[in-house]
């Protein structure tokens, strides 16, 4: 099992859930963050506004998958935020020692999906 992290650009959320949803991975959690990388100081347009500093609005996503998943996961990623400009993002695959479904107390890869 492992834990996909991925920081996207906000524009590019619903073309990476359709990508993803293709490749069957369901199973997404998202939140609205604030960082920068190697961008730090650029200014970029944020729903219609322009907005400069050092901390800039980003999407992350949070994927659990088994591991036949996360090849497909990676490439629908990559094909649903890169515009092959600065601040498209970065993917952390991370190992995930343990999953839990609440409702039915199943554990491991039978818990992710």
């Amino acid at each position: 099992m492992k834990l996909i992290i991925a920081i996207i650009q906000p524009s590019k959320l619903e073309e990476v859930k359709e990508e993803l949803y293709k490749q069957e991975v369901n199973l997404i959690t998202v939140s609205e963050v604030l960082g920068h990388g190697r961008q730090k100081g650029v200014t970029e347009i944020y729903r219609g506004a322009k907005e400069t500093g050092n901390l800039l609005r980003k999407i992350k996503m949070e994927i659990a998958v088994n591991e036949n998943f996360v090849e497909p996961a990676i490439k629908a990623i990559i094909k649903g935020a890169k515009t092959g400009e600065i601040g498209d993002g970065k993917i952390f695959v991370l190992d995930l020692q343990e999953c839990v479904r609440i409702r039915t107390e199943e554990r491991g890869s039978v818990a992710i999906g």
